[in-house]
């Protein structure tokens, strides 16, 4: 009988292989689930994992236990779903044809570690025999995978899953594993204070440069506060009040980005630590030639913008912006003044 809980990572891309190599290294017996190209690669040259504060740790090929299809983890205690928004209804077909009522995996526990808002409610859908199992949870952090299985976290910020019995047992695993990790029983709130600090994910792919450079430039910290003002105002509309992720408040966000550099530099380095490699995964996705999450980031405020009659022409530009690099990712690079002028700022 194991005495640590099994984990399946459901999708391990840059942020599912950094929190499973983190179990893994820890002791945990961890199953990766992913792309082929990526088990090739893992199986060539095992994990290399850095961050933001210098420390580093690498596990061999023969150490890592990768597959390619969901319903090889069956026997799993707890699931860790980590795809890109879109490819949630398919996970949450997969998991329900493993994780049935009447199979062995009766104490399972399901966690959404994705961006977007809508995430736990589809496994839930797909899951009906265990909602109370079906967690929401946060990423604050960035991770880029720099090739080789090397795989760097950039900035700082604790993982949070929803505050429940389940919950709890997630979070103390996770920071047996060094990852940081809290509860929360608020994630409603949480996920969209999450979602209007992540409009900048399309901001940074458009610069084309890395998230403190692009944070360095006033230009963009503009950009970036008008996205979040009219997210605000979307929210506002619709009675939702989005929560502070742990020391990022949102409703404090475009204040702080508008201040003079000098000013900002000392107030964000309070908040958050990004370090000169980080960049956004969308900007990751963009050069890598996949389709990105902005329909579940900037596309959230248009949606919930059009159910109410209002208007958002910001995230509008934004989106149609990423949409049309998605086809021709050589449109990255703008520099903050271009993008003024297409959002119509100038």
């Amino acid at each position: 009988m194991r005495q640590l809980p099994q984990f399946a990572i459901l999708g391990s891309g840059s942020i599912g292989t950094l929190i499973g190599a983190h179990l893994a290294n820890a002791g945990y017996p961890v199953i990766f689930v992913g792309r082929e190209r990526f088990q090739k690669e893992i199986e060539l040259f095992g994990l290399s994992i850095s961050d933001l504060k210098g420390r580093t740790f690498a596990i061999a090929p023969n150490q890592v236990r990768y597959v390619t299809d969901v319903k090889d983890t069956k026997g799993s205690d707890i699931f860790l779903v980590t795809v890109k928004s879109k490819d949630t209804e398919e996970i949450g077909d997969s998991l329900s044809k493993l994780l049935h009522s009447d199979s062995p995996n009766q104490s399972s526990i399901v966690v959404s570690f994705q961006n977007g808002i809508r995430n736990k409610e589809i496994l839930q859908k797909h899951l009906q025999h265990m909602p109370d199992r079906v967690l929401a949870g946060m990423v604050p952090f960035n991770v880029v995978s720099k090739g080789k299985g090397q795989y760097h976290r950039g900035t700082s910020g604790n993982l949070l899953v929803e505050n429940n019995k389940y919950g709890r047992e997630i979070a103390k695993h996770l920071n047996a594993a060094q990852l940081g990790a809290g509860t929360n029983s608020n994630m409603n709130g949480v996920l969209w204070g999450k979602l209007l600090f992540n409009l900048n994910n399309s901001l940074n792919a458009l610069s084309g440069i890395p998230l403190r450079q692009e944070l360095s430039e006033k230009g963009f910290r503009m950009i970036f506060a008008e996205m979040i003002s009219e997210g605000l105002r979307v929210l506002k509309h619709a009675g939702i009040r989005p929560a502070r992720a742990g020391k990022l408040i949102p409703t404090l966000a475009p204040f702080v980005l508008n201040l003079p550099d000098w000013l900002f530099f000392r107030v964000a380095s309070g908040m958050v630590k990004i370090d000169p490699e980080a960049r956004s995964s969308m900007w990751e996705d963009l050069i890598q030639g996949r389709s990105t999450e902005i329909r579940n980031l900037n596309g959230e405020i248009l949606d919930l913008a059009k159910t109410l009659g209002v208007e958002a022409p910001i995230n509008a530009t934004v989106v149609q912006l990423i949409e049309e690099a998605e086809q021709n990712p050589k449109s990255l690079n703008y520099s903050a003044d271009e993008l003024k002028r297409k959002i119509g700022l100038n």
